[in-house]
């Protein structure tokens, strides 16, 4: 079974920095796109900066300058480096991923989700 494990959230003061981690665990062929998602309170759950398995990457408007994808694709994980964060950053950060597993087939897999939270 397929799992994604999230670590590196937490509180930060406003112009701080945090980095995200996400492993990806299990039986898995190959890994394809990766990203990360967050979810604001009362607000829907939007792409923050994608990566894909060649490593070309894509980036929200509203991080763009501030935040870093990478992705480590012999130890199957994918990082968020956030730097310069802002209040409106504060949100549960999801990262997600394209996997092809023999149990499964070719799936769109999600973390549980780590919080942030920028605050003075």
């Amino acid at each position: 079974q397929v799992q994604l494990v999230e670590s590196g959230g937490g509180l930060v003061q406003p112009g701080g920095s945090l980095r995200l981690s996400c492993a990806a665990s299990g039986s898995i062929f190959s890994i394809y796109a990766m990203g990360w998602y967050r979810q604001a309170p009362g607000k829907q759950r939007e792409l923050v900066a994608g990566i894909t398995s060649g490593g070309s990457t894509n980036y929200a408007d509203s991080v763009k300058g501030r935040f870093t994808i990478s992705r480590d694709n012999v130890k199957n994980t994918v990082y968020l480096q956030m730097n310069s964060l802002k209040p409106e950053d504060t949100a549960v950060y999801y990262c997600n991923a394209d996997i092809l597993s023999p149990r499964d087939g070719l799936g769109s897999h999600w973390g549980q989700g780590t919080q942030v939270t920028v605050s003075s």
